[in-house]
């Protein structure tokens, strides 16, 4: 029950009455105190809380988006409502570290629209200082997500990450000033090992550098500044009470409290904020953050136990991508604080519109090429899939068997609800409704394009499937900017010589051209055609393919990954080191050797885009922002 989220509490309840039968409108509540056992750390670290446990229908229906509780007023450093939880999507920032994961400017901006839509209370849109590509995506976020003000008065807030230096914070500052809500995110390490091995600075340094900073932060008109003890869940207590202390002092507005490495279990990590909830001086005047790490597979449970301990910020990704094993996932969290926020979570509510995740989800997936696993929670392909003949036997005599959350309330709608086959003789109509079904909301112009795609598809298929639209979908909509397009392909190959490849691209302004070349086979004599007209060295470290569906006609969407032979690099928000970067590239169509050049090509187009972007003068207030 509520102990498998907390912490191993000790329970002590009432007498238990006799429950009633199960039922979706008749509930028995039974009050249970518990007490979290006596931490070692601090002699006053115990926390009572109470809990009221509802017995009810395991899988009660969710209610209607219309009656979701109301988005308190944004304050920086305290929420009036006490049960609602802001959610920091680290997206943008965090889960763009993940290997092969980088974004176009254009790409993050699609995405930071999406989250707006999605209803996240904070984005965090980079690490300004990272390249002059992350300052211009960061800084063109703030000037329009930052300003996309609602007719409910909701606008996020655009958050910058920084080090723990002036030149990291200003260059901060100048990317999100221009957003109604700017803040800046500055960290600094508090572990033992960080200290002695990165930092190589004492504690009293350490504390004297974050308070500095964020006293710096607070002195550029920031008035919303937050502080992260990077590798808290390793670091010593007392040590946190201190700086965190001191940082309230300076001016801190939120505290995130980071398991930088994802080693605590959730017992330790709900027992963590616990105690720097009852033993932090000036903690009742800020907002507890988390932001939990999945190396062992934890980061959801982790955020929830950190929740239901006090904190009231989760930082979050979609699909928790991130770096290493990922971040804790927003769907996962929002979901189960949906789910079980009134029954286990006290009384615990976000303000997102969960209607929006699986249009979000995939729009990650394609843009990071970072592929959902299909058993992942929430998004993955087989989350509302049944084929166990037991479990289909109760889902045809009621969906609440088997599933605990409507697939509609996170915009889903099963085909085989909605009586329609789409096929060569649907019309726009009849698309454009399965599209909205699947959580798609695209423009006339996307819809056209993928109109006439779809026909297309649809003389070669006798049906066309969720599937092949969404892949359809991908290799249009979700594509990076267009530095070069491809027009046509000739392909010759087979046992009785080398396979040969006639390429023909277009640029960005129409020209167009062609090359010719042999190769091993009749994808690697098309990517040696490409390279002839792009001319721009690079290697394929990656290579995949798949059939989007069974049979022989499915769509092939096949996922590349490349890295420029002329060292794009950027900077690691927690490292500090210079990396490679590495740029994904997707592509879909009936013909493998189509799809794989599409991929390419896409791939080929980030990482020029990236170049490009990278060479621009940064004209913010004559602010050099590192390379």
């Amino acid at each position: 029950m509520a102990s498998s989220l907390l912490r191993n509490p000790t329970f002590s309840s009432t007498p238990t009455p006799s429950l009633p039968t199960f039922s979706s409108t008749i509930t028995t509540t039974t009050p249970l105190s518990f007490r979290f056992p006596p931490s070692p750390h601090h002699r006053r670290s115990s926390v009572s809380l109470r809990l009221s446990c509802s017995i009810s229908d395991p899988s009660p229906p969710l209610p209607p988006h219309s009656l979701r509780r109301r988005r308190p007023d944004y304050i920086p450093n305290r929420i009036s409502d006490p049960n609602y939880v802001r959610i920091f999507d680290t997206t943008l920032r965090d889960g763009e570290q993940s290997p092969g994961a980088t974004l176009t400017s254009k790409e993050k901006l699609d995405i930071a629209r999406q989250l707006a839509k999605l209803g996240v209370d904070i984005i965090e849109a980079g690490f300004p200082a990272a390249s002059k590509d992350d300052f211009e995506a960061v800084k063109t976020i703030s000037e329009t997500v930052g300003n996309a003000v609602d007719e409910n008065g909701y606008v996020p807030v655009i958050c910058g990450l920084s080090r723990c230096n002036e030149k990291d914070i200003q260059t901060a500052w100048e990317a999100v000033r221009y957003a109604k809500r700017p803040r800046i995110h500055t960290f600094i390490a508090t572990s033992d090992i960080h200290l002695e091995y990165k930092l190589k600075k004492s504690k009293k340094e350490v504390i004297e550098i974050a308070r500095n900073m964020v006293q710096f932060a607070r002195s550029l008109g920031c008035d919303d500044v937050e502080f992260s003890p990077e590798d808290a869940g390793r670091s010593e207590r007392e040590f946190l009470y201190e700086i965190l202390g001191e940082v309230i002092k300076a001016g801190a507005t939120t505290l995130n409290i980071p398991d930088t490495v994802g080693i605590t279990l959730p017992s330790e990590f709900g027992q963590l904020i616990a105690d720097l909830k009852a033993n932090t001086p000036g903690i009742d005047n800020v907002v507890i953050s988390t932001h939990c790490q999945n190396d062992l597979g934890l980061s959801t449970a982790n955020t929830l136990s950190g929740a239901h301990a006090g904190a009231r910020q989760l930082e979050v990704t979609i699909n928790g991508i991130g770096e290493r094993a990922g971040n804790a996932s927003l769907e996962e969290v929002v979901m189960a604080i949906k789910c079980r926020g009134d029954h286990v979570l006290g009384g615990l509510f976000t303000g997102i519109d969960t209607r929006h995740i699986v249009m979000t989800s995939k729009m990650v997936e394609d843009y990071t090429g970072m592929q959902t696993q299909p058993h992942k929670a929430i998004v993955g392909a087989n989350a509302f899939a049944h084929e166990s003949g037991i479990h289909q036997d109760g889902m045809l005599k009621h969906k609440g068997t088997y599933e605990i959350i409507c697939p509609e309330e996170i915009g889903l709608e099963r085909s085989n609800d909605a009586g329609i086959v789409l096929g060569k003789l649907s019309g726009r109509h009849a698309l454009k409704d399965r599209l909205t079904e699947l959580g798609y909301v695209l423009d006339d112009e996307q819809l056209s394009t993928i109109f006439w795609r779809f026909k297309s598809v649809a003389e070669q298929k006798k049906r066309v499937t969720d599937a092949d639209i969404i892949a359809l979908v991908s290799d249009e909509v979700f594509q990076p900017e267009a530095v070069w397009k491809l027009l046509d392909i000739q392909i010759t190959c087979g046992t009785l010589g080398l396979s040969t490849a006639t390429v023909k691209l277009a640029d960005a302004d129409g020209k167009e051209y062609c090359a010719c070349s042999m190769g091993t086979g009749p994808v690697d004599s098309a990517y040696k055609a490409v390279d002839l007209i792009v001319k721009e060295p690079t290697t394929l470290l990656e290579y995949s393919m798949n059939a989007v569906t069974e049979g022989i006609d499915a769509i092939a969407t096949t996922r590349v990954l490349v890295r420029g032979n002329n060292n794009y690099t950027s900077t690691n928000a927690i490292t500090g080191e210079e990396v490679q970067r590495t740029f994904s590239g997707t592509g879909a169509g009936m013909d493998i050797v189509v799809s794989s050049v599409k991929a390419y090509v896409g791939a080929l187009n980030k990482m020029l885009d990236f170049k490009e972007n990278s060479h621009k003068k940064v004209l913010s207030r004559n602010i050099k922002v590192p390379a």
